[in-house]
């Protein structure tokens, strides 16, 4: 009998236990839906349908003093095989930069929901990796940043390895007067090892989480665009820079290079 009552114990123990896991698995299936995907399973250049090549601020180094030329369509910077998007900057003379790299920007853009992008983020002093998001429509040449709006899901300089950044900024909170909404999180390992970097945005609130660690907060204050201008839609960014205000800040390792950012996948949710 008391046999009985401990195999039965344990069977309720593990019913349980797999309703408590099913119900946590289920929780974003049964609060999103998937409306748009790349899931890198194909061979060569980025999937044109889904990405555009951004080299708009080469000429103006992106405003920013980067070293690097962002290029079109070519495999040594940006390519998918083995179930992997390869984002890679290359120390090599390329009409009349020092380094080449890559940029691709989403051909959708969201307003609200969640964004996971699965990656593994490049070291070398001087890198500039970025999973990043801007409002639909937007180029560089337009200008007006920051008062239209920028999320950054994930950012992360090579000189302080494994120390990512979440961050929002706006016409009133940015970097350039040090008060950007932002927060910071170590990640062990996040030049060797994949991660999720996600986003949840709403009219109320973004949240930036790495795997299921949530690390940035920033709640809508109810005071207008100049401080919340994230009420339209955003397209997303993926890049290595090179150099840069931040990048450089401690120097560009020139041995280090090649540096690559590798994605798993780019999953974009909306609430049903």
């Amino acid at each position: 009998m008391k046999n009985f009552l401990k195999v039965s114990i344990f069977f309720l123990i593990i019913i349980l236990y797999s309703g408590c896991n099913s119900r946590k698995t289920d929780k974003k299936s049964d609060d999103y839906q998937l409306v748009w995907s790349d899931e890198f399973d194909y061979t060569g250049l980025p999937d044109s349908t889904k990405w555009i090549y951004d080299t708009e601020g080469n000429s103006a180094g992106w405003g920013n003093n980067e070293a690097q030329l962002y290029t079109t369509g070519r495999k040594e910077n940006t390519s998918v095989a083995n179930g992997k998007l390869k984002i890679t900057a290359i120390k090599e003379d390329f009409e009349g930069k020092k380094y080449t790299s890559g940029r691709l920007i989403s051909r959708a853009d969201w307003q609200c929901g969640r964004v996971e992008v699965r990656a593994k983020v490049p070291a070398g002093r001087g890198t500039w990796s970025a999973i990043w998001m801007m409002p639909g429509g937007w180029t560089f040449k337009d200008g007006n940043w920051p008062d239209v709006g920028e999320i950054d899901i994930m950012e992360h300089v090579g000189h302080d390895l494994n120390v990512i950044h979440a961050s929002a900024h706006s016409k009133d909170y940015q970097w350039q007067a040090g008060n950007q909404k932002t927060a910071i999180m170590t990640v062990p390992e996040a030049s060797e090892k994949f991660h999720n970097y996600i986003l949840e945005w709403t009219p109320e609130v973004i949240k930036a989480f790495v795997d299921d660690s949530l690390y940035f907060t920033y709640h809508n204050e109810g005071l207008g665009e100049t401080k919340w201008p994230y009420n339209k839609p955003f397209y997303l960014i993926l890049n290595i820079a090179v150099g840069g205000a931040w990048g450089n800040a401690k120097g560009i390792d020139e041995q280090a290079f090649p540096q690559s950012m590798e994605i798993d996948y780019v999953r974009i949710y909306q609430k049903k």
